[in-house]
């Protein structure tokens, strides 16, 4: 995530950039040392998409500031 919008892993912070996932669950977290994308919570596919071929977790990723 920080590669993706250019910020150096300080900016991370000093810029409040956080993920949302549209869920009561937060599946994903910015890691904080590596500004990786990362899963948060177990991700059950059987849970969450019982009859769905095709299963999406959609998330945000928010800052604060102009990019």
């Amino acid at each position: 995530v920080a590669k993706d919008l250019g910020l150096q892993l300080p900016a991370l912070r000093e810029r409040g950039v956080r993920i949302i996932d549209r869920g009561r669950t937060q599946y994903f977290a910015l890691h904080g040392q590596t500004g990786h994308l990362v899963t948060a919570e177990r991700i059950d596919r059987e849970q969450l998409c019982r009859l769905v071929e095709k299963c999406v977790l959609r998330c945000e990723v928010i800052v604060e500031g102009e990019m």
